[in-house]
C-alpha cells in the first residue's frame, strides 16, 4: 500500500517527467494578495501568471501546494469530523499549463497517472464535461476510450449562463473556461448517485480531480473572447486519491489521519478511534500548525481570528474527551514526523508552533470550563434555540466564537439565534468587518491586465523620468482615455521611479508632468494586479490622454527619510533575533517617512535591558557603515546564501536580496540606504504589546531620531529646572520627592482615619433601637467614600448588635455603605438594605450579608432614603 507521502512523491515525480517544473508551495497567507483570506487551491500562486501580469522561466509547472478553507467565502469548518472528507486544511496536487498543452495532454496525463502509474481500474472511473465541450468528450472518447455513457455531460445548473458545475471562472470577469472532473467509484455498497443525478450527494462517486481548461476572457458584458494562449489548471486532493489508493472510503481512514488520531487517542486516553473527537483534533492541528508556521497568531480579528476558532474548537473537543490539561500542543510532534520532510519548514519551527498554541490552551482553559457551565444553563432553559444575547455572553466573557457555541448546540439538537447575536455585536461585528475586508481593491479591469506589459520599475537607480508613456488611465475605479483638470485618477506608465507600496514600505509621491501645462501631483504609488505601478493622485492643471509622454519626478526628501526607516528596519530585525532568539519573524511592518513601526512573534515583555542591547546593537551597525549590498538570484540560491523570506510577502523565481555585511540579509524589493552609516542614528521610541504573541516596536531615524532626542532633552532641562535640581541629579530629586509624597499621603490617610473613626463615635449616640439592636442611617461630611467602611466597620464594634447604613458624597455622586452585625444578622442583610437604599437615588448595590456597598446620585433623594431605613429595618425585624 502506498503512503500519502509516496503518492505525493509519485505525482510530482511524474510530472517532473513530463517536462514540469515542480514548484514548492507557497505559505497558507497569499502574499499581496487582498482578495484572499487564505490560500484555498493550488493556482492562488500562479494567479498573476495566468493573468499576465507575470512571467516565469517555465511554462510547465507541478505543486502540491497546502491550503485551507476554514474562512470567508470557502468554510469547511462545521463539517470537519462529521463528513469523511470534509476538512480545514489539506493538500492540492495540481499540474499547470501556462499556455504550453492544452486539452488533450492534460486529460492523457491524468489518464496515464491514475490508470498507467497508480493501476487504479478503468471502470472504476468516471468524468464529466462542460456541456458544450464537444473537444473535452471527443479526447475523452476517441482517444482515451473511455465509453460514451461514462462521460457525463453538466449544463448551466447554478441559475445563470456558464454558472455550471464544470465551468470555472475566476472573478465575474477574466480568465475562464470549461472543466473536466474526474470522478471516482467507489461501489454500489455506498449510497448515491452519479454526478448530474438527483442522488449525487451521496458518497458513492467522488470527484478526485478536475482539469480546468481557461480559454476564455470573460467581457464585462457576458461575452466570451478566446484566449491567445490557453492555459491548464488542475487540482486534486492528495487525501481523497489518497483514501482511493489505500482502498478506504473516508479520507479519515488513510495513513496520514490514522496517525495523527492515534496521537490525538494517547494524549486524551480515548480508546475509540471512531470518536468523532478524534478526527476533529487530527485535522485541527494541520491547519493550526502550518497557519502559525506561515506567521498566523491566535488574535480577535482577521486571519488570527479563524485560526483562534480552530484551535478552540480542537480544545472543546478536547474537554469533551475529558482533557482538562494541555494536549493540544503536544500533537505538533507527531505532525512533524509526519510532514516535516515534505515541509521543511515545519520542521524548523516546531518548539515556536507549540509555544503558540500552548499560550492558547492556557488562555482558553481559563475560561472553557466556566463558559461551558454557562452554556450548559442556558442550553437547559432554552426551546430549541440558544438566545442570541447568550451567544453573544459566551462570546464576549468566556471567549467562545459563535460558530463554537453553534457547533455544540448542534450535537444537542439545538440552533442559535444568530440575528439576535448579530444585534448584540453590533459594534464588534463593524470592527471585524473593517478587520477583515480582503476585497480585491486595487485591481485593474481584466481589459487592461490583458494589453498591458507589467510596469518596468526604475526607481533603484533613478529618481527621476523623461518620456515615461502614459499606458491606462483609472478615474472612480473605471479606465479611461483621458483626465481634466480638477480630476482624481490613477495614472500607469511603461517606466516609473516611483516606487510602489509594497512590504510595508510607503509608495512614493511627486509630480508628473510635460514641463509646460501639465501638472499631476502624486500622492501615493500603489500596486495594482500586483505588477502595475498605480500614481495615484489629481490632476492639478493641463489634460492627461493615454498615450501622452510625460517626465516622473518623486519627492526625494521623503523617499531618503523612507530608505533610512527602511534599511534599519532590516538592521532591527536581526538584532531582536540575536537577543530574543531565532523564534522572532516579522508580522508586519510601516516604512513610513517620519518612522518606521515593526510587528514580530515574541510572547513576553521585553525587558528596558534587552530594548537597550537592541538598541545598541542597531546603531553598532549603523556606524560600521558596511556596504548594503544588492543580489539577484534564484530563490533556493537566497535561501542558501543565508537570505530571510518575510511573512505575507510573495516572491517571484528570481529575487533581490539585501545584505549589511554578516549582521543582516533578507528578500527585499524595497530602497535602502548605500551603506549603513547613512542612517545616522537609530531611537527606540516605544515597545508593546498588539495581540497575543505579538509585540510592536516603533524607532525613528536620521533627522526624526535627531529631533526626538532633542525633545527629550529639552523634557529633561524643564524638569530639572521644575525640581530646582541639575540634569545630572534630576533622577535622585524626583525620587526624593516621590518618597516624601508616598510618606504625606500615609500620614494624611491616618489622619483621615482618625477623623472618620472620630465622626462614626458621633453617630453611635444616635442609634435607634428597632427590634432588640440600634440602626444607624446617616451621612457623613467630609469623609471620602473609602472612608466610609472603616467607619461602619467602628460603629459594628461599638454598637454590637446593629445595622449601620452610611453615605458620603463628592461631586455629585453618593457612595453606600451597608454593615449588619451580632443577632441582627438573623433577620436583615446588608446586600438587601444597600439595594433599598440605591434604588431610591438611581443606583445599584449589593455584597455579603455582613457589609455591602452600593452608589447613586447626591440629592434630595438620599436624604429622603437614608430616613426611610428605621422602618425598612422594623419590617424586616418583624
Amino acid at each position: 500500500m502506498k503512503t500519502s507521502a509516496q503518492i505525493r512523491t509519485d505525482f510530482l515525480e511524474f510530472f517532473r517527467s513530463k517536462g514540469h517544473a515542480v514548484v514548492a508551495s507557497s505559505p497558507l497567507v497569499p502574499g499581496n494578495d487582498p482578495s484572499l483570506l487564505f490560500t484555498n487551491a493550488g493556482m492562488v500562486q500562479f494567479k498573476d501568471v495566468f493573468l499576465g501580469g507575470e512571467k516565469r522561466s517555465y511554462t510547465r509547472a507541478a505543486t502540491s501546494q497546502r491550503c485551507l478553507r476554514a474562512g470567508g467565502k470557502h468554510n469547511d469548518l462545521d463539517s470537519v469530523g462529521y463528513t469523511a472528507r470534509h476538512h480545514t486544511f489539506f493538500e492540492m496536487l495540481g499540474n499547470f499549463s501556462f499556455g504550453d498543452y492544452f486539452k488533450k495532454d492534460a486529460i492523457a496525463y491524468a489518464w496515464e497517472l491514475l490508470t498507467g502509474v497508480w493501476k487504479i481500474p478503468a471502470d472504476k472511473l468516471l468524468v464529466t464535461i462542460y456541456h458544450t465541450d464537444d473537444e473535452a468528450f471527443d479526447i475523452w472518447h476517441k482517444e482515451i476510450g473511455l465509453a460514451a455513457e461514462r462521460i457525463i455531460r453538466i449544463g448551466d445548473n447554478k441559475g445563470a449562463p456558464y454558472a455550471s458545475d464544470n465551468f470555472w471562472q475566476m472573478a465575474d470577469t477574466g480568465p475562464c473556461g470549461p472543466c473536466s472532473e474526474i470522478f471516482y467509484d467507489h461501489g454500489a455498497a455506498i449510497p448515491g448517485g452519479p454526478p448530474g443525478s438527483p442522488d449525487e450527494d451521496g458518497d458513492r462517486f467522488i470527484e478526485i480531480w478536475n482539469n480546468v481548461f481557461m480559454q476564455f476572457d470573460r467581457q464585462p458584458d457576458g461575452t466570451l473572447v478566446p484566449l491567445p494562449a490557453p492555459c491548464v489548471d488542475t487540482g486534486m486532493g492528495l487525501e481523497r486519491i489518497s483514501a482511493v489508493l489505500q482502498h478506504v472510503h473516508s479520507n479519515y481512514e488513510i495513513d496520514l489521519f490514522q496517525a495523527l488520531i492515534k496521537a490525538a487517542s494517547e494524549l486524551t486516553s480515548t480508546a475509540d478511534l471512531e470518536n468523532k473527537s478524534l478526527r476533529v483534533i487530527a485535522d485541527h492541528i494541520r491547519a493550526c500548525s502550518f497557519l502559525i508556521v506561515d506567521g498566523v497568531l491566535p488574535s480577535n480579528e482577521g486571519r488570527g481570528y479563524v485560526l483562534r476558532r480552530i484551535i478552540r474548537r480542537a480544545l472543546r473537543h478536547g474537554w469533551m474527551l475529558g482533557v482538562r490539561g494541555g494536549f493540544f500542543h503536544r500533537m505538533v510532534a507527531p505532525l512533524v514526523t509526519l510532514m516535516g520532510e515534505a515541509y521543511p519548514e515545519l520542521a524548523a519551527k516546531q518548539e515556536f508552533v507549540e509555544k503558540a498554541l500552548r499560550a492558547e490552551e492556557e488562555r482558553f482553559a481559563e475560561t472553557l470550563d466556566s463558559g461551558m457551565k454557562i452554556f450548559n444553563e442556558v442550553a437547559q432553559k432554552s426551546k430549541g434555540q440558544i438566545p442570541g444575547e447568550d451567544a453573544f455572553r459566551l462570546y464576549d466573557t468566556y471567549g467562545f466564537p459563535v460558530d463554537l457555541t453553534a457547533d455544540i448546540a448542534r450535537e444537542r439538537g439545538l440552533s442559535v439565534d444568530m440575528a439576535g447575536f448579530e444585534a448584540a455585536m453590533e459594534k464588534q461585528r463593524e470592527r471585524a468587518r473593517e478587520a477583515s475586508k480582503f476585497a480585491a481593491a486595487g485591481n485593474l479591469p481584466s481589459e487592461l491586465v490583458a494589453k498591458l506589459a507589467p510596469t518596468q520599475f526604475l526607481g533603484y537607480d533613478a529618481h527621476e523620468a523623461d518620456a515615461c508613456r502614459v499606458v491606462a488611465l483609472m478615474r472612480d475605479g473605471v479606465s479611461v482615455e483621458r483626465l481634466e483638470a480638477g480630476d482624481s485618477g490613477v495614472v500607469f506608465l511603461d517606466r516609473t521611479p516611483f516606487y510602489a507600496e509594497s512590504g510595508g514600505q510607503m509608495g512614493d509621491s511627486g509630480d508628473l508632468g510635460d514641463g509646460e501645462s501639465l501638472r499631476f501631483v502624486v500622492t501615493d504609488t500603489q500596486k495594482f494586479s500586483a505588477a502595475f505601478h498605480g500614481h495615484v493622485g489629481r490632476l492639478e492643471q493641463g489634460e492627461i490622454r493615454v498615450g501622452a509622454q510625460l517626465s516622473a519626478r518623486i519627492d526625494l526628501g521623503r523617499r531618503q527619510a523612507i530608505v533610512l526607516n527602511h534599511s534599519a528596519t532590516h538592521l532591527l530585525h536581526a538584532a531582536l533575533r540575536r537577543v530574543l532568539g531565532e523564534h522572532v519573524t516579522q508580522k508586519g511592518s510601516l516604512v513610513a517617512p517620519d518612522r518606521l513601526r515593526f510587528d514580530f512573534s515574541h510572547f513576553q515583555p521585553i525587558s528596558g535591558e534587552e530594548l537597550e542591547t537592541i538598541e545598541r546593537m542597531v546603531n553598532e551597525e549603523i556606524r560600521r557603515n558596511v556596504e548594503a549590498e544588492v543580489h539577484h538570484m534564484g530563490m533556493q540560491e537566497a535561501l542558501d546564501f543565508g537570505a530571510m523570506a518575510l511573512f505575507g510577502e510573495k516572491y517571484g523565481e528570481q529575487v533581490r536580496v539585501l545584505r549589511m555585511g554578516a549582521f543582516s540579509t533578507e528578500l527585499c524589493g524595497g530602497t535602502h540606504v548605500a551603506r549603513t552609516g547613512d542612517i545616522g542614528l537609530f531611537k527606540i521610541t516605544s515597545e508593546g504589546g498588539i495581540s497575543a504573541g505579538v509585540r510592536r516596536i516603533e524607532a525613528v531615524t536620521g533627522d526624526g531620531a535627531l529631533a526626538y532626542v532633542a525633545e527629550e532633552e529639552a523634557r529633561l532641562a524643564e524638569l530639572a529646572r521644575l525640581t530646582g535640581a541639575s540634569a545630572a541629579d534630576v533622577v535622585d530629586k524626583v525620587r526624593q520627592l516621590i518618597e516624601r509624597q508616598r510618606k504625606l499621603d500615609k500620614e494624611l490617610d491616618a489622619l483621615k482615619a482618625k477623623a472618620a473613626a472620630g465622626a462614626a463615635g458621633d453617630l453611635a449616640s444616635q442609634a435607634v433601637e428597632v427590634g432588640g439592636f440600634k440602626v444607624i442611617a446617616a451621612r457623613l461630611e467630609g469623609i471620602e467614600p473609602k472612608a466610609l467602611r472603616e467607619s461602619v466597620d467602628v460603629l459594628k464594634q461599638k454598637l454590637g448588635d446593629a445595622v449601620i447604613l452610611l453615605a458620603a458624597a463628592s461631586e455629585g455622586k453618593a457612595s453606600l455603605v451597608a454593615g449588619v452585625s451580632g443577632s441582627a444578622l438573623g433577620k436583615v442583610k446588608a446586600g438587601e438594605l444597600v439595594s433599598h437604599v440605591a434604588a431610591q437615588i438611581g443606583g445599584k448595590g449589593g455584597g455579603r450579608p455582613d457589609m455591602a456597598q452600593g452608589g447613586g446620585e447626591d440629592g434630595p433623594a438620599l436624604v429622603a432614603a437614608l430616613s426611610s431605613v428605621p422602618d425598612w429595618v422594623t419590617q424586616r425585624a418583624g
